[in-house]
């Protein structure tokens, strides 16, 4: 079994811990060492069974370990990432939950990926590195969904469309077949996108309008 550690120890390093044990009850696969969080008042404390071993510069202590960035924010994720490239050479595991529906032999997926359970992702779909999909979602086919995106849980997203990088699409999102959201963008729950969004920019509503441009990108 590989060793695996969790970043983050709030409600999604909880839910991701929770995937690699489902993941290991359908075949043993990782040995969950525990939690880094760079909260240090919570440093040595149990999180549902696991202890929070240290901050974010203690990967270095563990060259052999996976990790995998469980934190919702597309921004604060990516920071994390970029932070553990300047300190060590690091391995980063990608979490599956065997409840998800996905046509392995025609979708790549990249590296630090966490895909939640009852997700149906079909055909011909390109996932980046460092993406997670919450529970209930669905990817149509030959879309692509690019480094760091967010998809929260009950997200749609149709055929051929393209989420860029670092953007976040809110908790039953909707999205309609041929469009795109640009880089860093984030969308509020509930919203329809029926028109192509822009980067740098947040939007809401049925249809789905920028309301606000990020002075800096985010």
């Amino acid at each position: 079994m590989k060793d695996l550690i969790v970043i983050g120890s709030g409600g999604l390093g909880r839910e991701t811990v929770w995937t690699a044990e489902r993941m290991n009850a359908a075949e043993p696969e990782w040995n969950i060492l525990g939690f880094l969080d760079d909260n240090i008042q919570i440093r040595g404390r149990t999180v549902d069974g696991y202890k929070v071993i240290g901050t974010v510069s203690d990967a270095v202590k563990y060259p052999d370990a996976y990790f995998v960035v469980a934190i919702g924010s597309a921004r604060i994720r990516r920071l994390i990432v970029e932070k553990l490239s300047g300190l060590c050479e690091v391995k980063y595991a990608t979490l599956i939950d065997p409840a998800a529906v996905i046509c392995r032999e025609r979708v790549k997926i990249g590296e630090g990926c966490i895909i939640c359970a009852n997700t149906y992702i079909t055909l011909d779909i390109a996932i980046g590195d460092h993406v997670y999909i919450g529970g209930n979602g669905t990817v149509g086919h030959d879309a692509v969904i690019e480094d760091f995106v967010t998809l929260y849980p009950g997200v749609n997203v149709s055929g051929t469309t393209k989420i860029g990088t670092g953007s976040e699409l809110g908790t039953g999102t909707q999205i309609i077949q041929g469009l795109s959201v640009g880089r860093n963008t984030i969308v509020g729950a509930g919203s329809v996108i029926v028109r192509n969004l822009p980067s740098d920019c947040t939007a809401v509503g049925v249809p789905a309008k920028p309301i606000k441009l990020h002075s800096e990108k985010i």
